[in-house]
C-alpha cells in the first residue's frame, strides 16, 4: 500500500489489516495542480491557509510506529477543502484567513468539475480504505496555528487538541492519557468538531467507527526533530486507545464464533 495514489490522494504505510488503525489527513500538501491558477503569491503555499504544516510527516511517522495505514490529500485545501460537506460554500474557498483567492471564483460547471476532480476521488479513497479493514479506529490528523491571521489576540495554548462530534468514545480515553503525560490538550479546541467535522462525520460517525480527532500545535511538528518527538508522543497514546476497540472487537467476533 506504500505510496499508492492519484492526485486527489495517497496512501502510505502497511497496515495491521482487519480492525487496525486508519489515519486521514485532509490537508496534507499544500500542491496546486499545474493547470489551476488560484491567483495567490507563491508563498501562501508554504502557510496554514495552504496546508496543515507537519502533517504529511507525521501521518508517515506515525504509520511507522504503528504499523497502520494513512490515506493524505493530494492537493491544497485552497484548491478544495475536503474537510467540508460537498455542498459547504467553503469547500472551494474564496478568501481565507484574510487571503483572497481569485481564481476560485467558478461557475457551476466550474465548480462541479472541481469536485469530480479531487473532492469525490478522496472520499471514494477514504471509503475504501475503510471497506478493506474495517478499522477499529479512524485517526484524523490536523495541524492548528498558535494564532489566526485575522484573529491574532486569540491566543492557542494547546499543544493538542482532540475534536469530536457526537461520538466520544475515543476521545474520552485520550483526553485523559494526553493530560497524564503532561501534555497541554484541548477539549473540543481550538476549534469545536461540534461545528466542522466533516470528513468524521461521514467515515467514521456515519459507519459507527471510534475515531479521534487530533490537532497538533503547527510549530510543534514544523521540522523533523519536532514530528519524531511528537510521533514519539501520540504513537503511545493512539495505541491506547485502539487497544480498547480491538479488544471489543475481538469480544464480539467470540461471541458470534
Amino acid at each position: 500500500m506504500s505510496g499508492e495514489g492519484v492526485e486527489a490522494w495517497q496512501t502510505i504505510g502497511a497496515g495491521r489489516g482487519q480492525g487496525g488503525i486508519l489515519i486521514v489527513a485532509d490537508h496534507a500538501s499544500a500542491r496546486i495542480p499545474d493547470d489551476i491558477d488560484l491567483g495567490i503569491p507563491a508563498d501562501v503555499l508554504t502557510r496554514h491557509v495552504a496546508v496543515d504544516i507537519g502533517v504529511a510527516p507525521l501521518a508517515q511517522a506515525l504509520c511507522d510506529r504503528l504499523s497502520c495505514d494513512a490515506v493524505l490529500g493530494g492537493v491544497s485545501r485552497l484548491v478544495c477543502d475536503c474537510n467540508r460537506e460537498e455542498d459547504a460554500p467553503g469547500l472551494i474557498p474564496l478568501s481565507s484567513d484574510g487571503i483572497d483567492i481569485p481564481g476560485n471564483h467558478l461557475d457551476a460547471a466550474g465548480r462541479e468539475a472541481r469536485l469530480a476532480r479531487i473532492f469525490r476521488p478522496y472520499h471514494d479513497a477514504v471509503a475504501a480504505a475503510i471497506a478493506r479493514g474495517r478499522p477499529a479506529l479512524i485517526v484524523s490528523l490536523h495541524s492548528f496555528t498558535p494564532k489566526l491571521e485575522t484573529r491574532p489576540e486569540e491566543q492557542r495554548p494547546w499543544q493538542i487538541g482532540i475534536l469530536y462530534n457526537q461520538d466520544e468514545r475515543a476521545a474520552r480515553i485520550a483526553i485523559p492519557l494526553l493530560e497524564a503525560a503532561g501534555i497541554v490538550t484541548g477539549d473540543n479546541q481550538p476549534y469545536s468538531g461540534r461545528v466542522l467535522n466533516a470528513t468524521m462525520n461521514r467515515h467514521a460517525e456515519g459507519a459507527g467507527i471510534p475515531y479521534i480527532g487530533i490537532e497538533v500545535r503547527q510549530d510543534l511538528i514544523g521540522d523533523d526533530a519536532g514530528v519524531m518527538l511528537w510521533a514519539e508522543r501520540l504513537a503511545p497514546i493512539i495505541g491506547a486507545s485502539w487497544d480498547s476497540f480491538a479488544d471489543a472487537m475481538d469480544d464480539g467476533a467470540r461471541r458470534r464464533a
